[in-house]
């Protein structure tokens, strides 16, 4: 199983996607680690990036998830997944991947960036990342999770939502 938390920046995908990892033996992806050294820069500059920039990100995600679920029998992949052609491409690497969507309000999402030191993201893009967001549908099967409980809680949560996934029990 391929698990991608997915959300806006300030979402908290990279916290909770480590500790869902390590809870359930699962090999983590940092998305962010695969962007290409120019989307960093665009972005650094402020600048969002465009479907052009994304596809052959998402495409390195999807092969990154599939070479390393043939080592692991789970992934968890942090990755902003904001739209369902995103969502589409990023299945692309298995029959099994699920997402679990942080979500929460822009000012708790504005707060939580403001908060935040040494990332590449600036808080000026979260309204771009708000803009472009697509929801998950009910047919994506996504769960979603509001941040504005504890991250315990959240990756709680989401041991739950992958056990029910996967008919398995976690112990955390």
């Amino acid at each position: 199983m391929i698990v991608v938390v997915m959300g806006v920046c300030g979402s908290g995908k990279t916290t909770v996607g480590r500790e869902l990892a390590r809870a359930i033996g699962a090999g983590f992806i940092e998305g962010d680690d695969l962007h290409p050294a120019s989307n960093r820069a665009k972005m650094s500059s402020g600048q969002p990036l465009t479907d052009a920039d994304r596809w052959p990100w998402l495409d390195t995600i999807a092969a990154e998830a599939r070479r390393l679920g043939g080592e692991c029998r789970h992934v968890v992949v942090s990755c902003s997944a904001l739209k369902r052609a995103y969502r589409d491409r990023l299945r692309m690497a298995g029959p099994t991947v699920r997402f679990i969507h942080l979500t929460g309000t822009p000012e708790l999402l504005a707060e939580r960036m403001l908060a935040r030191t040494g990332h590449f993201m600036p808080p000026g893009l979260l309204a771009s990342q708000l803009a472009t967001l697509e929801h998950p549908q009910p047919d994506e099967g996504a769960a979603v999770l509001d941040i504005a409980a504890a991250p315990a809680n959240l990756v709680q949560q989401a041991i739950e939502y992958t056990a029910k996934w996967t008919k398995e029990e976690y112990v955390s």
